[in-house]
């Protein structure tokens, strides 16, 4: 597995980013981050020590399902799906539909790492 590079960057700076990459006008260099947060709590909020947690259990475990996850985490079902749900929308897991709509949560990264520009604290 890899890193995955996060930064905090306000809406508005998100929003231009996003329109001069649309237009051609820049193109991502290496090493920038793949994922933004608007601010330092959200990006906390996400990466919780639990979420972190539950991280490691899907990297170590596998679980063949979220029912499988919520056995293992301690976790209830319905709690466990909405964080997962967010956790794939930030990049962090993938979550893949088998037959007889069964859900199977992928780690995708070993590794985060938080570039934060001094302006935005």
């Amino acid at each position: 597995m890899k890193k995955l590079i996060v930064g905090i960057a306000s809406y508005e700076d998100l929003k231009k980013r996003s329109l001069e990459i649309a237009k051609g006008n820049y193109q991502p260099k290496r090493g920038e981050p793949k994922v933004w947060f608007t601010s330092i709590e959200s990006f906390a909020k996400v990466l919780s020590k639990k979420n972190i947690e539950l991280l490691n259990i899907i990297s170590e475990h596998q679980p063949e399902s979220i029912t499988a996850l919520s056995y293992l985490s301690g976790r209830k079902k319905a709690s466990l799906s909405r964080t997962l749900k967010t956790m794939q929308r930030h990049g962090l897991i993938r979550l893949e539909k088998q037959e007889r709509q069964r859900i199977v949560p992928h780690a995708i990264y070993t590794d985060v790492e938080l570039k934060l520009p001094l302006h935005v604290v």
